[in-house]
């Protein structure tokens, strides 16, 4: 019992780690006054993919935080599926992140702040892949600041 209560710890305590990377990414988009969200993909603990929002930037409303990371994982890894990596997302994916999610069959999805407006979890049925383990609210306050931020700046 004792080696899943230390288990757990460290896997909380690596959840963190990366998402501060991936909020880190977000506040390069925040700079961009793009939305700020960020992601990194992680295999092992080696980062092999990061992005943050580039939608104005590159004037493309595909260009999200998780699409970033994933192209940049699967560039890095030489393969599509990502199948041992785990995505880190400031912000709960919207619907066709969670798709492009679906097809990497990331082993796991850790999200820091819901979406309750566009999320996936919001569409009735939409899951990722079968395996793939989803953990949200890590560092769900400090992802939350920042789109508050950004979105007070904005009216």
């Amino acid at each position: 019992m004792n080696g899943s209560i230390n288990d757990s710890a460290a896997q909380q305590q690596r959840d963190e780690k990366f998402m501060r990377m991936a909020i880190n990414e977000a506040r390069q988009a925040l700079k961009r006054e793009e939305v700020p969200i960020g992601a990194v993909v992680v295999a092992g603990d080696r980062v092999v993919g990061r992005g943050h929002n580039l939608v104005e930037t590159l004037q493309d409303a595909t260009a999200h935080a998780e699409m970033q990371a994933l192209t940049a994982a699967s560039s890095t890894l030489g393969g599509k599926y990502l199948r041992d990596c785990t995505l880190y997302v400031t912000v709960e994916p919207c619907v066709m992140c969670a798709g492009a999610i679906a097809w990497s069959q990331a082993a796991r999805v850790v999200w820091g702040a819901d979406d309750p407006k566009r999320g996936y979890t919001t569409v009735e049925g939409l899951r990722l892949h079968p395996q793939t383990v989803v953990v949200r609210g890590v560092l769900a306050a400090e992802c939350e600041a920042l789109m508050k931020e950004f979105f007070k700046e904005l009216r």
